[in-house]
């Protein structure tokens, strides 16, 4: 994605919504308050001697600074659509011009922070192969930014350019809504929240008691408090009213309650699929589903944050047509006994399974993991033995993916592996070849 100086001839392009500049007004401030927070002693004691009068005179200047530098930052932030690219420019005393290939964009999502939702504005973050981090369009009108996610995926579809700023947002059907009773029981029996919870309660007099140092307790128990926010609290105000849908462009997902994401799988991006069992969800039948998606574009590689066993099938279904998820499960065998020696407690938790369509690696006794890679976007394979699994005639299996992540199937058998490594290369070969041609909203899958 290269940078320039041009790309977008003057008197074009579109701005974003006015009030963006307000949005990009705290920095200054944000630079400010912190080095007041560095310096609050000879802070105390220059407004001391400066005056009431004097102060509140450089403070409006300064927020009035703030303001203008918002203001000129939205004037010469443009963005605009060609046949080929969408290009952003941004940057005040440095122009920098983005270049993102329609043909390599990945997804396209909308967010809407609660304040954001109340003016009436949206985020746009596209995400494009090669690219590192992810642009964005901050803030645009609600509706603009819907149309123009719209366009961006039917120039990206291949559909014609004249017809794509009105061929207007896909149709979708809700597939599957996780129910709120449901999703505080899922995030309740996790536990996560009352383990931290416990460390918090335990640990932080120890220190306190330990270092007489309120300081050093507020140090330790902080980041246990977002630990306990993020696994109860803020994990369901994120994932409240998650929705799936389908429609041409790939399963839709739409959630929370404060900021609402609107998300999009797009079909064919996905590299693998994690299925996670956690203990006290499987006398309910509950699944997590989570994925690998190229470029990154599913906040957090999630399809459905808890679902009945055989919805969850039937989701990752609709991404993987050609997977058989009950036949992928049962084809996983657990590691020999003889690996007891290597991993006594978790030994049981390790499996391996392969079918005609994908390559399955099974993990965790506790919170148990099964990950499977469809056989088309296995990138290599590797075999690794180490001293200790050497001498018990175990290997590991390492199978990489186009999302730059790893599979690993542990403590196999160490022929089999070595028998194993050389026909899942002939496997994903094979697959590689006979997969289709990619296209968005046209159902080919690559």
């Amino acid at each position: 994605m290269p940078d320039a100086d041009e790309g977008i001839p003057a008197g074009r392009g579109k701005r974003l919504h006015p009030l963006t500049p307000w949005r990009r007004a705290w920095a200054p401030l944000a630079g400010l308050f912190a080095v007041a927070a560095q310096n609050a002693e000879q802070l105390r004691a220059w407004t001391t001697s400066l005056g009431l009068g004097p102060l509140l005179l450089l403070l409006v200047t300064f927020c009035a600074c703030a303001a203008g530098y918002g203001w000129l930052s939205w004037r010469v932030t443009r963005y605009l659509v060609t046949d080929t690219e969408l290009r952003i420019r941004t940057g005040l005393l440095f122009r920098r011009t983005a270049h993102l290939r329609l043909d390599r964009i990945q997804s396209v999502d909308i967010t809407r922070p609660l304040l954001a939702r109340a003016l009436g504005v949206a985020k746009l973050k596209m995400d494009v192969v090669g690219s590192g981090s992810a642009d964005e369009l901050a803030f645009l009108d609600e509706n603009e930014a819907r149309d123009l996610r719209a366009e961006l995926l039917a120039r990206a579809a291949g559909i014609a350019p004249e017809a794509a700023p009105t061929a207007g947002e896909a149709p979708a059907r809700v597939l599957y809504r996780v129910e709120s009773k449901a999703l505080v029981w899922a995030l309740a029996l996790l536990g996560g929240a009352w383990g931290f919870l416990l460390a918090a309660l335990v640990v932080t007099p120890l220190i306190w008691v330990a270092t007489d140092s309120v300081f050093a307790a507020v140090v330790v128990v902080l980041p246990m408090l977002a630990a306990i926010w993020r696994a109860s609290l803020g994990g369901f105000l994120t994932q409240y009213g998650w929705t799936v849908s389908e429609s041409p462009d790939g399963l839709r997902l739409d959630h929370g309650l404060l900021q609402r994401d609107h998300a999009t799988v797009p079909p064919g991006r996905v590299q693998s699929v994690r299925i996670v069992e956690p203990l006290l969800w499987r006398a309910r039948g509950w699944v997590r589903v989570e994925l690998e998606v190229a470029g990154g574009g599913n906040e957090g590689g999630l399809l459905v944050p808890v679902a009945p066993r055989p919805v969850a099938a039937a989701l990752i279904g609709r991404i993987l047509p050609a997977v058989d998820i009950d036949q992928a499960l049962a084809s996983v065998h657990a590691a020999p006994r003889r690996a007891r020696w290597a991993v006594p407690f978790w030994r049981v938790g390790y499996g391996h399974g392969v079918t005609d369509a994908v390559f399955v690696a099974r993990q965790g006794r506790l919170r148990r993991r099964h990950t499977l890679v469809p056989h088309a976007k296995v990138q290599s394979v590797r075999l690794t033995q180490g001293p200790w699994a050497q001498r018990l005639r175990l290997s590991d299996i390492h199978v990489d993916h186009g999302a730059n992540g790893t599979a690993t199937a542990r403590l196999l058998d160490a022929d089999y592996a070595t028998r194993e490594v050389a026909t899942q290369a002939t496997r994903s070969r094979l697959n590689r070849r006979r997969a289709a041609p990619e296209r968005w909203l046209t159902g080919g899958t690559g």
